[in-house]
């Protein structure tokens, strides 16, 4: 693919991984709102577009291809185990931790701070509980309907059947529930002011932000592979597998 402005940028994120640093620093959405052309990103956010195809290319021919894995080309079985063990793990680990430092900085630095902190801790809630729910449908639902999926059409098997039918069906939740945590996320960003932290804030305040920037992180480069690349290659998988039988 030759980066232009009309590529799609979820299209250009999933080929060339080594691109998702510049989207970032750019503060472009390359996960839930990547269905975008570079030229219609550029002009939301009124940067030059010549100039991010050029850092774009760039940053493609800088990253060695043994240090970026192609999640296009892997099985979707490796991909899932990926997003498990990396995304998923890291989230039933730092969620609860951001939970009581949320509730311990609300509890010290409520009175002075209410008006950030308080709004902060409902979507904070809202966004866990959301995720919770979302990963064990994944987990209990999806991922086993794609891995099946994909062993079938190695064996050239019949397709699985699951109560949710299509794989569609329970894909189309989980892009709704990915835009509801990209809306979180951009709230969670905006209460804290960018993760700045104010300038009376103690550590634990000032860790708490932190925490919160390399989540929003995570999340984005979680959302990024299952929009982008598990998603659009399960339903073609499902298409094959179909017309086969």
């Amino acid at each position: 693919m030759n980066i232009t402005s009309g590529n799609i940028i979820g299209e250009v994120a999933a080929t060339f991984p080594a691109t998702i640093r510049i989207f970032e620093q750019h503060r472009i959405d390359y996960c839930c709102g990547a269905n975008r052309s570079i030229a219609e990103a550029c002009a939301k956010k009124n940067i030059a577009v010549n100039r991010l195809i050029e850092q774009l290319r760039q940053a493609t021919q800088a990253a060695p291809a043994s240090d970026i894995q192609d999640w296009t080309k892997s099985s979707l079985t490796a991909l899932i185990d990926h997003i498990l063990e990396t995304h998923h793990q890291y989230l039933y680990s730092e969620l609860p931790r951001l939970h009581q430092m949320l509730s311990k900085v609300i509890g010290v630095h409520g009175e002075e701070h209410g008006e950030t902190l308080f709004p902060l801790g409902v979507v904070f809630e809202d966004l866990e509980a959301e995720l919770e729910s979302h990963m064990f449908k994944e987990e209990r639902i999806l991922f086993p309907l794609i891995a099946q999926t994909e062993a079938v059409k190695q064996k050239n098997g019949s397709p699985p059947s699951f109560g949710c039918g299509s794989v569609n069906n329970p894909i189309r939740m989980m892009r709704h529930e990915h835009d509801n945590a990209g809306n979180a996320l951009l709230e969670i960003r905006r209460l804290t002011s960018d993760y700045t932290p104010p300038e009376d804030a103690c550590n634990t305040y000032r860790g708490l932000f932190h925490a919160l920037h390399e989540l929003e992180s995570d999340l984005h480069l979680h959302i990024h592979l299952e929009n982008n690349i598990l998603f659009p290659r399960a339903i073609a998988l499902e298409e094959t597998v179909r017309r086969s039988h």
